[in-house]
């Protein structure tokens, strides 16, 4: 690689880049341009995305439909607040989602991350509690291997296990973690703890893929065991689909595939097809129901500044025109065959553990430990951008992801199973 621009070298001594030890990290590949399911380097090689820049990029970069609806919406308005005053795009943007997503979910509160959505949904939560029913309802239940992000309400509910969190043990709220009801054992742990803590709001799950968590999955089967749970004992079940929705699984929401509503569900990264940050809490019409009331108290006190963007809801409506259009489930689906056929052979090979592969998404556990540096650059150096989480090695590409491209990525990985 021929050296980097003056922007990068001067940068780099004043970045601080997420999820890194700044000092032992490997240099960052620069990247000047993207394109379709491909990163331009400044030196002219190329790398195939594999991960869609965490999960977002469902439809390639720089697809010329959201690229129009940005630029348009920047001409004409870039962004009101929407204290007081409305525009367009977000009254738009909420309308569709309400009749999108499954059952009676119906109100949308727009943010600008995931992990701000999450949170939102938690304090709707418990705010529901004392709204409708008087009562002081202030923890959650969340699962073992699960990520809902780094703020600090959403830190809370993350697997302590995985150890990212671990500065901020102290500083956290005390929640319910415990496996998932994939079992019968698991179940009757769940539906104990749900029967005898009455100060529990809501149970929170990603549902399908854990994906953070190295990309755990789990049957739909699951899901229904949860809301059966949840009902039985009157506790609201909120589904964190900000990985999974979009058809990261297959179908536009994975609640769809396990025929199962929550009262609450989180949507972000691929909303906007990887463009503009954009986030979404959308809660059911009983839900909602208790904050909608002539006692301004019962109101839900939460604006980020930036709530409705407009850029971000206009390009977020382009993205589902692209849904309504093109025949993304359908490329998930072919997607996902391919993702079988070219891999699953790897659960022969010793070095390997396990295979996953759900919808868009395929996960590659090895069976040892490898440097996790050296994997990114040895993926890079192969003309490849792959980013293993832990032992996992996992695939997330754009739904529109070519199958010479996909060949490509699949045989980096077969690659690097027998080299590391």
């Amino acid at each position: 690689m021929s050296a980097p621009s003056n922007w990068f070298q001067t940068g780099l001594n004043h970045i601080w880049i997420p999820y890194a030890q700044m000092k032992t990290m490997p240099v960052p590949a620069p990247i000047a341009a993207t394109g379709g399911t491909e990163l331009l380097m400044p030196d002219g090689q190329r790398l195939i995305d594999g991960v869609g820049s965490w999960w977002t990029a469902v439809h390639g970069y720089n697809h010329p439909a959201l690229i129009k609806a940005a630029t348009d919406q920047l001409n004409l308005m870039p962004h009101v607040m929407l204290g007081g005053i409305a525009h367009e795009q977000a009254y738009r943007l909420a309308t569709r989602l309400a009749a999108l997503t499954p059952g009676d979910l119906s109100r949308v509160f727009f943010s600008e991350s995931g992990s701000v959505s999450v949170e939102v949904a938690m304090k709707i939560a418990v705010q529901y509690w004392s709204n409708a029913h008087g009562e002081q309802r202030s923890k959650f239940v969340a699962f073992n291997g699960g990520y809902h992000g780094d703020t600090f309400a959403t830190m809370s509910v993350c697997d302590p296990a995985e150890g990212m969190h671990k500065y901020f043990a102290g500083a956290l709220a005390d929640q319910h973690m415990v496996d998932l009801p994939a079992t019968d054992a698991a179940c009757a742990v769940l539906d104990d703890l749900l029967a005898n803590d009455k100060t529990i709001a809501a149970v929170l799950v990603e549902p399908l893929i854990q994906g953070a968590g190295g990309m755990q999955m789990h049957d739909p089967s699951v899901l229904k065991s949860l809301r059966d749970l949840c009902d039985r004992h009157g506790v609201l079940l909120i589904f964190d689909e900000i990985f999974t929705g979009f058809g990261r699984t297959g179908a536009l929401f994975a609640a769809e595939t396990a025929a199962v509503t929550p009262d609450i569900m989180t949507l972000g990264k691929a909303l906007t097809g990887g463009i503009t940050p954009l986030a979404a809490t959308i809660a059911s019409e009983r839900i909602y129901a208790s904050f909608h009331d002539e006692d301004e108290g019962k109101a839900l006190m939460h604006g980020p500044t930036f709530t409705g963007h407009a850029v971000g809801c206009a390009v977020a409506n382009a993205s589902i025109d692209l849904f309504e259009a093109e025949p993304r489930l359908e490329q998930v689906c072919s997607l996902e065959a391919a993702l079988r056929e070219g891999l699953t052979g790897l659960m022969s090979d010793d070095r390997v553990s396990d295979v996953r592969i759900c919808g868009a998404v395929a996960a590659v556990e090895l069976a040892h430990d490898f440097d996790i540096h050296a994997s990114r650059q040895w993926f890079i150096d192969e003309g490849v951008f792959i980013r293993p989480l832990g032992r996992v090695v996992y695939l997330s590409p754009a739904y529109v992801v070519s199958p010479e491209h996909l060949d490509r990525l699949m045989d980096a990985i077969h690659r690097f199973v027998e080299t590391f």
